[in-house]
């Protein structure tokens, strides 16, 4: 084999290995019977709260303010924010305590689930039967073990007055080429 032979083979072109589908972790949570799930990098605090201050004038779904280890935060019941009926006082509230656009939220969930992993490939379209309010404040909708699972965008979550804010937290959308 001559040296421009060589050359032309050894300089040839491969084709790029297939980059593996990317891996999120997922919080997951329960309000009315049905998983959700938060990125895990928002998620800083599980908490009880026993005492919620209610705050008129308010959107319907932030429930009040609460005093949780010094600090004022603002409670939103997720049940509420997804349309889902009201359980009425059940006691200390179970909340996930997320910091979101510098400040301090308290999401009212039902339970805390595990913490899971998913890929890309784990992604669905939205199933027709999901409302258009659900669909509003769900950045990815995913195949798991259990079922489906709504993934909740927290700059859609946290938006009540209907303007919109800058994302600072975590997306999980579509890419170009409709991947995650």
């Amino acid at each position: 084999m001559s040296l421009p032979e060589l050359m032309r083979t050894s300089s040839r072109a491969r084709a790029p290995a297939a980059a593996p589908p990317r891996e999120m972790r997922i919080f997951t949570v329960v309000a009315g019977g049905e998983r959700l799930g938060l990125p895990v990098e928002c998620v800083h605090t599980i908490v009880r709260i026993a005492r919620i201050t209610p705050v008129p004038c308010g959107p319907r779904e932030v429930i009040g303010l609460a005093n949780l280890r010094g600090k004022i935060v603002t409670v939103v019941s997720l049940r509420l924010r997804l349309g889902m009926p009201d359980i009425g006082d059940i006691g200390p509230a179970l909340a996930i305590g997320i910091e979101h656009l510098g400040e301090s939220i308290a999401l009212v969930v039902d339970e805390v689930g595990d913490v899971i992993s998913v890929s890309e490939a784990d992604r669905i379209l939205a199933p027709p039967h999901l409302s258009g309010s659900r669909l509003g404040v769900t950045g990815a909708v995913l195949r798991f073990d259990e079922g489906i699972l709504s993934v909740l965008e927290l700059d859609r979550l946290f938006e009540f007055d209907g303007t919109a804010r800058p994302k600072s937290t975590p997306r999980i959308a579509a890419a170009p080429g409709g991947r995650l």
